[in-house]
């Protein structure tokens, strides 16, 4: 049983090690934002407004985890709001992607949907061991923007405050 746990371990490093190096080789970010970028940032907005999108967009912004059992609990199938869970945190990675692979300027994308950029600041302080657990790519394309981009790294300072005044009962 501890020998399974130990290659069990040995064989999530290894998967780790390689979704960085996977991670690591993005294209290189647009350089400035045009009038593409302005449409699909419009198109991403009315995705936004689906009404099952909305309700899960609802369910997922009054969620947040004190602990990293409330944020895995989320993540089971059984949990009530899985399904919202599924589809907000993919929909903000999808569009997030659109920077990291050079589709969208890392700038404009991060001015314009900072909803994703606040749930990653909900997830960011179990992140390490969320990505052990589950998947070695959580949150990756959210990880580079901040990483890549001012204005997302400028947006979570704010995002990473509110968040621990709403933890701390204020």
């Amino acid at each position: 049983m501890k020998q399974d746990k130990k290659k069990q371990k040995k064989g999530g490093d290894k998967l780790a090690k390689k979704a960085a190096k996977v991670l690591a080789t993005a294209a290189k970010p647009k350089k400035v934002a045009d009038h593409h970028d302005a449409e699909l940032v419009l198109k991403l907005y009315d995705l936004r407004r689906e009404g099952v999108m909305r309700a899960s967009r609802d369910a997922i912004g009054k969620f947040f985890p004190k602990n990293y059992e409330e944020l895995v609990a989320l993540t089971k199938p059984e949990h009530p709001h899985n399904a919202a869970w599924r589809q907000v945190s993919s929909y903000f990675e999808m569009a997030y992607s659109f920077a990291r692979h050079g589709v969208m300027h890392p700038d404009f994308l991060a001015e314009n949907s900072g909803e994703g950029l606040y749930l990653f600041a909900k997830v960011e302080p179990h992140l390490a061991r969320l990505r052990a657990e589950t998947s070695p790519y959580a949150f990756a394309n959210a990880e580079w923007l901040v990483e890549h981009s001012p204005a997302a790294a400028l947006r979570m300072e704010v995002f990473r405050r509110r968040i621990a005044k709403v933890l701390a009962g204020g």
